[in-house]
């Protein structure tokens, strides 16, 4: 009879890696005044406990056992082993410890109520009865074994098997004698035995590219400085506030000499006095959650709960942010919640199931992206996203997310042809189970951290985005305006002399424009793929794309909405934006390109240092049209109010300098021209810079009085009343 025929089933199961309960086996277990210790020990040629009780080897295995008195046994024990190359080898045994998480921490994750599950779930520092060690935690139902593997094992799945704890799927071990900084994975065995190596899903830092581990994260260090940004933030009334938004890359911003990425604390000794110069209220960085690929901008995230190792440490993120709190700029995230990419070692068919992914390619699959789509209708998976804004809120200070491509989230035929999606129970389109998930993320986010802004990028005319859950709507603070965004530049690529023709895409927008928050986004997707830079977007020759711009910037900071500019468009970058290389950062030699920096830092100021220009940007009556209708001219005229403070914002949007123009105004008096595009300042010809101008008693556009003023060749220009 064979050695394997004499053992159990269940030393069995130990020694080939497939025991569901291995705690069931190993360790101490006691029978009356008796206890037995079984340790699996592979590459052992001796071992023994504390006391010298020693560990005899079960023939022709790697399985060791003691038995004796149960007084003799220290707790919790040592293990002590000579390596096969004679290498003095002392732990704690990992299976003489008791779970570790809570039944109540496990009810409230399984309830999808965790909202701080990542304290639980991951990899974390963690003491034992006096022993340090990881406390490791995954959730992975369908797996008929998981184990911890990392260098400290090598990479052995059979070495440190975890404790299932009972139905939540939550796997949990913890390693005594590991640290911070341990590079690790879990194995999962499925239930057709095979296996594959995971990243952690909850794991707070990873390896660099293209290496795919996890990592260990230490216990912050970071002393935050930023105590009044976050009490003023608190008690911000965020809708009357100015919002003006600097859109990053971080890979691509700015690299070193090399041409290798900044670190975080780099960005933030270089890119926050940058901002601060410019004016900006806030900066909003593309993902910076782990992900694999450099070209994907960060958009097919692999670590929900990991800032990308490529620009630092956790605490270097930190650093970053504390410093744009300390210099009174926000910092946004880019999140994206809606889906996931396929690689192997991310969540895709995490424990061999289609655990965090819908099983159904009709509702689990991205057709346009070649990703999976989240499985709204499992708690543990709301849980999971619901997490993950949590955590970037609380542990870096993060002032608000911008949630990613909202419309493909909501729309179960998102991108699909007939009898490629499944409808809702009602037989609708509509997304039931992400609608519920939205509100409550909306409402809770909101409800615990006061001040922060949870903006959707949404695309369609889905109601009520940005309107309360108590009144029905999803919830968020702000939706991006795409079709404000997708007329304007419509327009604006209209050769000149064809623009009246198509004038009403100047003014369709305010038909809507309090319906929700909108914010106005000059994003990195304008710029990309074919559609051309900003300024090479603009008609005409040199000059007239440049002044065509600036009307453009001048009339965005003007309109009722917060406002949001991709990096390079400050300056008028003339490539497209590439990811793999840094903005053209020469040009600024150039008069035109520094002129408009200079001018949107100009309409930073006027636009922060402006109540009439951002108080009521979400109302009605922080808008009034002067005249809408001049479309023979291609010139529009409006007034933004704040109470009985106004200013007065007139466009020429023809290369045709008109000299008298008359414009109404509400009262007589005197009125100051805050802001003129068309200054020598910023590369233009310096028309109607008139210091003041004087109101006459000559009724014009349903108002008492008017002014008469030489409009400047594509521009823009903003008056203000004198007291």
């Amino acid at each position: 009879m064979s050695t394997k025929q004499l053992l159990s089933e269940d030393i069995i199961k130990i020694i080939e890696a497939r025991h569901h309960d291995p705690f069931s086996i190993l360790g101490a277990h006691q029978n009356g005044a008796k206890t037995t210790v079984t340790v699996f020990l592979p590459d052992t040629h001796k071992a023994w406990l504390d006391n010298d009780l020693i560990l005899k080897r079960i023939e022709g295995t790697d399985v060791f056992q003691w038995t004796g008195d149960t007084k003799k046994l220290n707790q919790p024990y040592v293990v002590h082993r000579l390596a096969g190359n004679g290498t003095p080898v002392s732990r704690h045994d990992p299976y003489c410890f008791l779970p570790q998480l809570s039944e109540f921490d496990l009810h409230l994750f399984s309830e999808g109520k965790h909202w701080h599950a990542y304290r639980i779930l991951g990899a974390h520092e963690h003491i034992v009865d006096g022993v340090e060690g990881i406390l490791f935690a995954t959730w992975a139902p369908s797996a008929q074994r998981v184990s911890v593997v990392g260098d400290f094992n090598q990479w052995d799945g059979r070495q440190h098997p975890m404790r299932v704890r009972g139905s939540t799927g939550v796997w949990e071990l913890f390693i005594p004698g590991l640290s911070a900084n341990e590079i690790y994975k879990y194995e999962i065995k499925n239930n057709d035995g095979s296996l594959h190596s995971k990243m952690d899903p909850y794991g707070q830092q990873a390896e660099l590219r293209p290496a795919t581990g996890s990592v260990v994260a230490a216990q912050s260090k970071h002393d935050w400085q930023d105590e009044e940004w976050m009490s003023k933030r608190a008690n911000a009334e965020w809708l009357h506030t100015p919002h003006s938004v600097y859109e990053v890359h971080m890979g691509s911003w700015r690299r070193n000499a090399n041409g290798d990425f900044l670190t975080y604390r780099e960005m933030a000794d270089q890119m926050v006095p940058y901002v601060k110069e410019l004016g900006f209220t806030h900066i909003e960085l593309l993902p910076v959650t782990e992900h694999p690929l450099d070209i994907s901008w960060g958009y097919q995230t692999t670590g929900y709960f990991a800032p990308t190792s490529r620009f630092g440490s956790p605490d270097d993120f930190r650093y970053f942010v504390d410093q744009c709190h300390q210099n009174d700029i926000g910092i946004i995230l880019d999140w994206v919640p809606g889906h996931f990419p396929k690689d192997a070692h991310g969540l895709a068919r995490f424990d061999g199931s289609a655990l965090y992914e819908h099983a159904d390619p009709r509702q689990g699959e991205h057709q346009d992206w070649g990703t999976y789509i989240f499985n709204y209708g499992r708690s543990e998976v709301t849980n999971f996203l619901l997490s993950s804004a949590f955590y970037w809120l609380e542990e870096f200070h993060i002032d608000g997310l911008r949630v990613d491509a909202v419309a493909s989230m909501l729309y179960l035929d998102y991108s699909r042809e007939e009898g490629q999606w499944v409808p809702n129970q009602h037989g609708g389109r509509e997304n039931l189970e992400v609608i519920e998930f939205l509100k409550h993320m909306n409402v809770v986010l909101h409800q615990e951290h006061p001040g922060c802004i949870i903006a959707a990028e949404e695309s369609t005319s889905y109601p009520m985005v940005s309107r309360p859950a108590s009144m029905g709507g999803l919830g968020f603070s702000m939706k991006w305006n795409m079709g404000w965004m997708h007329d304007i530049l419509e327009y604006m690529q209209q050769d000149s002399i064809h623009r009246q023709y198509h004038h009403d895409s100047l003014t369709f927008g305010l038909l809507y424009a309090f319906t929700e928050n909108f914010v106005l986004p000059f994003s990195h997707d304008e710029v990309v793929h074919g559609k051309k830079s900003m300024v090479n977007k603009m008609p005409g020759d040199e000059w007239q794309r440049f002044a065509n711009l600036r009307l453009l910037y001048t009339m965005m900071f003007t309109y009722p909405g917060k406002k949001l500019l991709f990096m390079g468009c400050e300056f008028a970058q003339g490539t497209e934006w590439d990811c793999e290389s840094t903005l053209d950062w020469y040009t600024l030699d150039y008069p035109l390109h520094n002129g408009m920096k200079t001018l949107v830092s100009d309409l930073n100021k006027l636009y922060t240092n402006t109540p009439a220009l951002y108080r009521h940007e979400f109302e009605p009556q922080g808008f009034e049209w002067l005249d809408c209708n001049d479309r023979e001219q291609s010139i529009l005229s409006y007034i933004r109010r704040d109470g009985a403070e106004y200013v007065i914002s007139i466009f020429n949007f023809t290369p045709v300098p008109r000299e008298s123009y008359r414009v109404g105004v509400p009262e007589l008096g005197n009125y100051k021209v805050l802001l003129n595009s068309d200054s020598e300042f910023y590369g233009g010809t310096n028309i109607g810079n008139e210091a003041e101008l004087t109101a006459q008693e000559v009724p014009w556009s349903d108002k008492p009085f008017s002014i008469e003023i030489n409009l400047p060749p594509l521009a823009g220009i903003v008056l203000q009343k004198v007291l």
